[in-house]
């Protein structure tokens, strides 16, 4: 008994087609051969001439890369094949922790599969760059962001910021984490390394605001 024949073209292949499924795709879900689509999407497209337009508009557009992006990896590159090393979240300056968030952005993509493949090619060549840092190293980065937004605050002219008494929720933040190193810092469990970077980059944050002081009480 022969196998009746499809009427072509197929439309559950166009649709799917349509929608951007890739020929090999729709073949292996059909459990039929690749030519076999290929012959009822040739018919489809002599009658819809913008058929393969729209397939080409749903297809998923390749990662792009951009002259910084190039320029950043280049310099990760340059580190670790001559340190050893990845740039840190915690590095000493403010281009170091530039490329440690910018590869920290590439990470991600790696992770959720959008990363270009032109910069996957080059960090290949750095065994494990794409592992989900630990815990430790994600609180790391992040004291080194609010360090860094300290610092940028105060270079803006505005004064110790506040963990209570203030409506601003960025200014709130921040002081929340300022006094969280002030406890530390109190009960000498703050690391040494950061301790400095306070001391050196922010002074007088130990002991913050100065209180004014009030006059005579009516």
């Amino acid at each position: 008994m022969t196998e009746r024949r499809r009427a072509a073209p197929n439309p559950e292949w166009v649709q799917m087609y349509r929608q951007g499924v890739p020929v090999r795709r729709i073949a292996a879900l059909a459990r039929v051969a690749g030519s076999s689509v290929r012959y009822h999407l040739a018919l489809a497209k002599r009658q819809d001439p913008g058929l393969a337009e729209a397939h080409q508009q749903l297809l998923p557009r390749a990662p792009r890369t951009t002259t910084a992006g190039r320029t950043n990896l280049a310099e990760i590159l340059s580190l670790f094949h001559s340190t050893g090393r990845l740039p840190s979240a915690v590095g000493t300056t403010v281009r170091e922790r530039s490329l440690a968030s910018w590869l920290h952005d590439r990470r991600q993509e790696a992770n959720s599969n959008s990363l270009s493949p032109a910069y996957a090619d080059q960090l290949a060549t750095i065994p494990g760059w794409a592992e989900v840092p630990s815990k430790k190293e994600r609180d790391e980065t992040r004291w080194a962001t609010r360090f860094a937004e300290l610092v940028s605050y105060r270079a803006e002219g505005n004064d110790w910021p506040r963990h209570n008494k203030t409506t601003d929720p960025y200014e709130r933040q921040l002081g929340l984490w300022l006094h969280g190193q002030r406890i530390t810092a109190r009960a000498s469990k703050l690391e040494p390394r950061k301790a400095a970077m306070l001391d050196t980059t922010l002074p007088g944050w130990r002991a913050g605001r100065k209180h004014r002081n009030r006059g005579p009480q009516a």
